[in-house]
């Protein structure tokens, strides 16, 4: 499908963001192609539609998110699971979940405009805050959710089932409970594994677990998975994608599930998760 529409959402604090831009309003033009975007976007970019970012399912065909991981992230909670793919073009630093150099901008939009890009489901994580049995907070995620002591270098007990069945209980630093997508992010930091994105299953990656034993546990993603803070010396924080975050105090208990929508990636032709990995990751099978 050829698209026409194209939502932008920038990372407007990048310091090169304005020229790259004006780069991107420039081929645009050249190819007949209408720019959406939010206000702080808008004003480096110029010639657009204001549009917040939660409401360009709609109205745009696609959304290219300009900056880095933090950016994707952020573009994908506001879009709260709409059929809306997002384009990651990096001009950050790592940028894994962008899939698009700053310097294949323009052929981005050609493909884009052209109808040569391939739509991929990316799994979402729903959680749910208790408190004295009571909802108090839910959240969407791409990456993870992460428990843990927020201020505290003391550790926690977190209790774990899985569909109303014990599982154990961690003395540890935290816990994380990532994606396949988000596999590649903290849980990996953790000791995780690498999961392909397309993979049914989260992971369970304990940070810093106060045993040797301990090892991540990877889970299909049907299930319920509900964490019990059981035991803490410190303050507790439930966050989600490093980006959104609840208190969570002993007796809390916090409901982890698959989403119930998936989030859409959009590629260029070429595409390739495991040269990803190669190449920014510096990932490889051997030292040969």
């Amino acid at each position: 499908m050829k698209m026409k529409k194209i939502g932008v959402i920038a990372n407007c604090r990048k310091e090169h963001a304005p020229d790259v831009l004006r780069k991107l309003r420039a081929k645009a033009q050249t190819l007949g192609l209408e720019l959406l975007a939010d206000a702080d976007t808008a004003a480096l970019l110029g010639d657009c539609r204001i549009i917040p970012a939660g409401k360009l399912p709609g109205q745009a065909d696609v959304v290219m998110a300009l900056g880095g991981d933090g950016t994707m992230l952020r573009v994908v909670r506001e879009l709260n699971g709409a059929e809306l793919p997002v384009l990651g073009v990096n001009i950050g630093a790592l940028g894994f979940l962008t899939s698009v150099a700053e310097t294949e901008l323009e052929t981005a939009l050609e493909c884009l405009a052209e109808g040569r890009v391939r739509i991929v489901d990316r799994a979402l994580v729903e959680c749910v805050v208790s408190h004295n049995n009571a909802e108090i907070a839910s959240f969407v995620g791409l990456n993870e959710v992460l428990i843990g002591n927020s201020k505290s270098a003391r550790v926690a007990t977190l209790d774990v089932t899985i569909d109303g069945e014990k599982v154990t209980s961690y003395v540890c630093d935290g816990l994380i409970v990532s994606t396949p997508t988000g596999s590649t992010g903290h849980s990996l930091s953790a000791g995780g594994p690498i999961v392909m994105p397309d993979t049914r299953v989260l992971v369970v990656s304990v940070i810093c677990p106060h045993t040797l034993s301990s090892r991540p546990l990877v889970i299909p993603d049907s299930g319920s998975l509900v964490v019990t803070a059981a035991k803490s010396e410190g303050e507790l924080l439930l966050t989600v994608d490093g980006q959104v975050s609840c208190p969570v105090v002993p007796g809390d208990s916090v409901r982890i599930i698959r989403g119930r929508k998936n989030a859409l990636f959009a590629h260029l032709p070429g595409y390739s998760y495991f040269s990803v990995l190669r190449h920014k990751l510096h990932w490889r099978g051997s030292a040969v």
